[in-house]
């Protein structure tokens, strides 16, 4: 099973704003790791989701995508708080901004998360928030290092959120234990910037060669880390980019046509690569570390389609199995 540990909630997504003046706001099932999830699942793999879910309505709204993708909700009892939210708006490109509230994804036990995790299983996703509070970091490190016991590879995608966290630096300290235990991690170049610069920003805030050298300073810096075997580095309308201690790649962007937005192009893109990872028998740290430049390539174009069709609708819809072969047999 591959198991995806973390935040659900639901994203109120901004609609432009009409002709009284007035936004409006339409829910939709969201949050990293439950895109990730459904992503993982509608490609074929067997998938749990470990995340408290609100008995609220929208508790049970965020079941019903769960349950059509396949994915195994792994805590079976369901918590008072309410579901948490995130409300997202655009920017000039349509790239998605967020605000968040949390409750529902917080109402969890070490225990009750260690008692959810599958006796064996071949991934652990860890969520972006999981290192964003001190005391949740504690319990979803126990976590992770549980699941490696199992057998798990372990991969993460942090999601960098500055107006999240309160102490960054303590934040960053917290992020760091999870790169010394995880395998695979995916950042974006914001990601990298955020770590860099101490606050949010955006890929455009650095020239060309100040992303280069940042991208070098971190990979280097992850790829030293005693587990890590791959670093994928994602750049938005510019592609992404993969890093092991064999070789290096680069794959242009699939085009979303027509284009909705890109609310969950990473988590589907994550889910790709730990798809065709999973196939090529190399997900595990040595079968990481050793992908050439021309594996990393197939990678990272299999990942690219994942997240270009997720990209054709609003909201986060991940495609099948079948609609990517459909892509790349094309």
């Amino acid at each position: 099973m591959f198991v995806v540990g973390g935040e659900s909630l639901i994203d109120l997504i901004s609609e432009p704003v009409g002709p009284d003046g007035t936004i409006r706001l339409v829910a939709h099932q969201g949050g990293s790791p439950y895109n990730c999830a459904i992503a993982l699942s509608k490609l074929g793999n067997d998938t749990g989701f470990l995340c408290p879910i609100s008995t609220d309505g929208l508790g049970t709204y965020l079941l019903g995508p769960l349950a059509e993708a396949g994915v195994k909700p792994l805590l079976k009892d369901r918590v008072e708080a309410y579901t948490t939210l995130a409300v997202v708006t655009f920017d000039a490109k349509k790239s998605a901004q967020y605000g968040f509230y949390r409750n529902a994804d917080r109402a969890f036990t070490r225990e009750g998360l260690i008692a959810g995790l599958p006796r064996a299983l071949e991934v652990f996703q860890v969520g972006g928030f999981c290192p964003i509070e001190p005391e949740d970091a504690a319990v979803w490190l126990d976590v992770a290092n549980e699941a490696a016991r199992r057998g798990a590879t372990l991969s993460m995608d942090p999601n960098v959120r500055p107006s999240l966290v309160p102490d960054f630096t303590g934040y960053k300290a917290r992020l760091s234990q999870f790169l010394d235990v995880v395998n695979l991690v995916k950042v974006s170049i914001e990601d990298l910037g955020a770590l860099e610069r101490n606050k949010a920003v955006k890929a455009s805030d650095f020239s060309a060669a100040e992303t280069e050298a940042i991208v070098r300073k971190y990979v280097a810096d992850f790829l030293d880390r005693p587990n890590m075997g791959l670093v994928v580095v994602t750049f938005g309308e510019e592609g992404s980019r993969a890093f092991t201690r064999s070789g290096s790649a680069a794959a242009e962007i699939f085009p979303a046509v027509p284009f909705g937005d890109t609310v969950g192009a990473g988590d589907t893109l994550m889910a790709g690569i730990l798809t065709i990872l999973s196939e090529r028998g190399a997900l595990n740290r040595d079968g990481l570390r050793g992908l050439d430049s021309a594996a990393l390539g197939e990678v990272l174009r299999f990942g690219a389609v994942v997240a270009g069709l997720n990209c054709r609708h609003f909201g986060c819809v991940p495609p099948t199995r079948r609609e990517v072969e459909a892509v790349l047999a094309g």
